[in-house]
């Protein structure tokens, strides 16, 4: 499957200044689909790129415009996401056979392989999106649709709410 977002660098020729990555309309669309999504009306990064022996550090700011449906009431609603970027691409590393047991240490959970001399910051720049879509946001009629639903906070009771409450430092009474 080709990335919907897909740009393309090589760690030999990285540009000097900062790279800015800007969704077209088709991409958006096709992003949008992929995250589930009512629109994607902007996608924008500005990345600079550093090389470090054959890692590539990509650091910067992504900021989109998104609609995304309320996760109590489905409405539309509107988000706006600016967050930092700090990306560090690495050569891919052989298979690990069956019998291998793997074990990433801290600093590799961040790392993003690659294979030859080419990196995708494009897809890198969708994924980050993609984390930063907060999957159970809600938007103002949210309280109502839980009333609407008998979900209503002075509803809820049984011994789930009252793990949750001593969870949360409150008392039922």
């Amino acid at each position: 499957m080709e990335a919907e977002f897909s740009r393309v660098y090589d760690r030999r020729n990285l540009p000097a200044r900062p790279v800015v990555l800007e969704a077209n309309e088709a991409e958006r669309t096709a992003l949008a689909r992929r995250f589930g999504l009512v629109a994607i009306h902007g996608l924008r990064a500005e990345i600079t790129l550093d090389a470090a022996g054959e890692s590539i550090n990509a650091n910067g700011l992504l900021e989109a415009e998104v609609v995304q449906s309320c996760a109590v009431s489905g409405d539309d609603l509107a988000v706006t996401i600016a967050e930092p970027l700090a990306l560090v691409f690495v050569p891919a590393a052989p298979a690990p056979t069956a019998e291998e047991e793997i074990e990433l240490e801290e600093h590799e959970l961040d790392e993003i392989a690659y294979e030859g001399t080419a990196f995708d910051l494009g897809e890198a720049v969708a994924q980050s999106l993609a984390l930063a879509i907060d999957p159970f946001a809600t938007g103002p009629n949210a309280e109502a649709a839980r009333r609407d639903a008998g979900l209503a906070d002075e509803d809820r009771s049984g011994p789930l709410a009252a793990g949750l409450a001593a969870l949360k430092g409150l008392t039922r009474e």
